[in-house]
C-alpha cells in the first residue's frame, strides 16, 4: 500500500514543471513501463533542473545506460538508473523506490540552489 501510494506521488507529478527562484524550474517525467533487466522496477522516469535559460544543471534519469566502467569482463551494472550532478556528468543512482527517488532528487535541488545563493 505504501509503495503504490509512492509510485502515485511521482505518477501525480508526470508533466509538472515546478518554477523555483531565480527562473529555476524542476521539470518531472514519470510513468510505467514493462520490467526488463535495464529497468528491473518497472518505472521510466526523468526529474530535472534547469536555469533560466533551459540548461539541466541536475538530472535523475533511466533514459540510457551510465557508461561502462572498470576492467572490460568485470561483473556490471544493468541498470539504467543515474543521475547528472552537474547536468553532465552521469553517475550510477541505486534506485530504492518513488519515494526515495524523489527525496534524493529534491535534497540536490536544495543543495544546488542554495549553493547558488538561490532561497
Amino acid at each position: 500500500m505504501v509503495i503504490r501510494d509512492l509510485l502515485s506521488n511521482l505518477f501525480d507529478l508526470d508533466g509538472e514543471v515546478l518554477v523555483q527562484e531565480g527562473g529555476y524550474r524542476v521539470k518531472v517525467e514519470a510513468r510505467l513501463c514493462e520490467t526488463s533487466p535495464h529497468v528491473p522496477h518497472g518505472v521510466s522516469y526523468s526529474l530535472t533542473l534547469h536555469d533560466r535559460y533551459g540548461k539541466r544543471v541536475l538530472g535523475f534519469d533511466n533514459a540510457h545506460a551510465p557508461p561502462k566502467q572498470g576492467k572490460r569482463f568485470a561483473a556490471r551494472r544493468v541498470e539504467y538508473d543515474h543521475w547528472h550532478p552537474d547536468g553532465r556528468a552521469i553517475a550510477v543512482y541505486e534506485y530504492a523506490d518513488a519515494g526515495q527517488l524523489l527525496t534524493d532528487f529534491f535534497a540536490a535541488v536544495d543543495r544546488i540552489l542554495k549553493s547558488l545563493g538561490v532561497t
